[in-house]
């Protein structure tokens, strides 16, 4: 299934799925977790079949002999034994009133609605891992079967059948993405917008070894690890070790079923005593090999005496109330943290507030830069997540940096760099991602992973003119060696297409109107797609070559060494290194614009006041 299409079914199912919920008079909060199950319901049947073919292949049936899959075949193949009451099919095939077929759960209880036998699925579902114990949605039965049975419908769609593309796990992180807007938990703290989550594991790049996230929330850092080790050809599970911490137990299970529906394994800890900092549950101190996080942001009233006897501060406390004996703000508790989970050679990446580069804390971000911890600092503009629209800045360590970036530290200032998805929220696109990514690259002089990046930016165009139903578009695509002439070329094609839109809809019958504007809509917006890709191939040549050559960029990135950070009083603020991009000169006469816009201003002023006058007029006339 392509890109194009697989949005398409999102926001289809969403839609759907929303619908539901608001004629239902169920809040957002209430929804959302049976909403979650039911597809991690459907990703468990579409896996249980794709391994029971594997093991039917591999065991073939002997003449005279019975062969009985056992739920240790499918354990082996990272799939859930599922009983016939816990399948998704089961469900949709259940009468309209459920307690005429005379069912039982587990526990040899009556079963009486069709929130009942979800619930039922659900406690056998459970039984078959330990990972998802207590974890599953069991509350189905206060909902009315009438909407159960239209979501069951919802999610009953052949292309989620898909389940070696993952497109399951890609519809949960969608809804996931949804919800977590609409419900705004702790200001978004749950869900970690994704293109943040995954600059973090590019920077990373995990590869082997032990994985710690101790604020894990909905578990995303462990979903896009998971998802960079499997497209390099291995096999996450086999290759990696999850670990996880989550106070919030709503969100803990969150996580564990967002690990599940990827194929993941993995241990986390919720409630109280996965307090991190109070807790080191898993005993990892000094023992990863990475560490991913978006902790919450300026927390404070943290118990300074219990932080301390929990350890895990190689610099020390932060900054105490003497009085209160509390930190009064916990962003370099969870600093320390990260670094102290590392072992020799590991590296973390973790948001932080955009306030915690610079100011307090001097002394403790001197002893960072001083061990030749910190290597990369990526600044994050406004909106980038649901609930909050403040800034952020990412953090990189590096306990064992090359030749190369040794005693340096790399600056990104990505604050203007963004695609804006609405009014209230910023992302970065696949192929900004992969421009940042390119920074670091060159910063590492990885100069063949630059290389790769041009050559896919082309393979994408030529992709995008086999796709293209018109020749002309894919012509223009085949010439992809002046950048600017094809952005050019791209946008008349645009406003081409734009003009014929407007007339073929005039002059459309009336009940074909609506058609030919979604088939025109669908035409410009694969233009507009291949756009972005063009500018963002032009916004990285022109900035660093065709080479892979790492050089300064003025308002972007700079490298710095450890003496000028320790000019700056270590201060890791990304803009106070790479200065101010310059900007070009529009040639218009400011004084002269000025005279023009206070003109129009006196004039707005003076309509503005004989309106009021009128107004005031015809009120005196009605006797008000």
């Amino acid at each position: 299934m392509d890109n194009k299409k697989l949005k398409e079914l999102e926001a289809n199912l969403w839609e759907a799925a929303d619908d539901l919920r608001a004629n239902s008079n169920l809040t957002s909060n209430e929804y959302c977790m049976p909403v979650l199950g039911l597809i991690f319901l459907r990703y468990a049947e579409s896996r249980y079949e794709m391994a029971e073919k594997e093991i039917l292949k591999e065991h073939p049936v002997r003449p005279g002999r019975e062969f009985k899959i056992r739920p240790e075949h499918f354990q082996s193949k990272s799939a859930l034994f599922l009983e016939k009451e816990a399948r998704y099919s089961y469900l949709l095939s259940l009468p309209e009133n459920v307690k005429t077929a005379g069912l039982k759960d587990k526990d040899g209880r009556e079963i009486a609605s069709l929130g009942e036998a979800l619930d039922n699925a659900m406690s056998l579902l459970e039984s078959q891992s330990k990972q998802l114990e207590g974890v599953l949605p069991k509350s189905y039965y206060k909902f009315k079967d009438e909407l159960l049975s239209a979501l069951l419908r919802n999610f009953d769609n052949e292309l989620l059948n898909d389940v070696g593309g993952d497109v399951l796990g890609r519809i949960y992180e969608y809804f996931l993405g949804k919800f977590a807007k609409a419900v705004a938990q702790d200001d978004g703290v749950f869900f970690t917008p994704k293109s943040l989550v995954r600059l973090i594991v590019n920077i990373i790049e995990p590869e082997k070894g032990i994985l710690l996230d101790p604020a894990c929330g909905s578990g995303g850092m462990f979903v896009q690890t998971g998802d960079f080790v499997n497209n390099k050809g291995m096999e996450a599970n086999k290759k990696m070790t999850f670990y996880g911490q989550e106070k919030t137990e709503f969100n803990a299970k969150l996580c564990a079923m967002n690990m599940a529906v990827h194929g993941l394994n993995g241990n986390i800890a919720s409630g109280e005593e996965a307090n991190t900092f109070y807790h080191d549950v898993h005993e990892l101190a000094g023992k990863c090999d990475y560490v991913m996080a978006n902790p919450p942001f300026n927390v404070d009233k943290v118990k300074a005496d219990d932080a301390h006897s929990a350890g895990r501060l190689p610099f020390g406390l932060p900054t105490v109330n003497k009085k209160k004996k509390e930190v009064g703000n916990a962003n370099y508790l969870w600093i320390s943290y990260f670094y102290a989970y590392l072992n020799e050679h590991g590296r973390a990446g973790f948001v932080m507030a955009a306030s915690a580069t610079d100011g307090k804390e001097a002394e403790m971000r001197r002893q960072l830069v001083e061990e030749d911890a910190v290597d990369v600092m990526v600044s994050v503009g406004n909106n980038f997540f649901y609930t909050l629209s403040l800034p952020c800045s990412l953090w990189f360590f590096n306990k064992a940096k090359t030749e190369q970036t040794e005693d340096k530290v790399l600056f990104i200032d990505a604050r203007n760099y963004y695609t804006v998805v609405d009014r209230n929220l910023n992302e970065w696109s696949e192929w900004q991602l992969r421009n940042l990514t390119a920074i670091v690259w060159m910063y590492r002089e990885e100069k063949d992973k630059y290389k790769a990046l041009l050559a896919e930016y082309k393979t994408a165009l030529m992709e995008y003119a086999i796709q293209a139903e018109s020749q002309k578009l894919a012509q223009i695509l085949s010439a992809t060696d002046d950048l600017p002439a094809l952005k050019a070329e791209l946008d008349a094609f645009a406003q081409k297409v734009r003009d014929e839109a407007k007339k073929a809809v005039e002059e459309a019958k009336r009940n074909e109107k609506k058609q030919m504007r979604a088939y025109y809509d669908s035409e410009l917006a694969f233009i507009a797609e291949i756009t972005s890709v063009v500018e963002a191939w032009q916004w990285l040549v022109e900035k660093f070559g065709s080479e892979g050559e790492y050089q300064d960029v003025a308002g972007l990135c700079r490298i710095a060494d450890k003496s000028e950070v320790a000019e700056k009083n270590y201060s890791l603020t990304p803009g106070a290194y790479v200065g101010v991009a310059p900007v070009a000169d529009d040639g218009v006469d400011f004084g002269e614009r000025m005279r023009e816009i206070h003109g129009e201003l006196v004039i707005l002023q003076k309509e503005s006041n004989e309106l009021m006058e009128r107004i005031a007029q015809d009120l005196e006339a009605m006797g008000l």
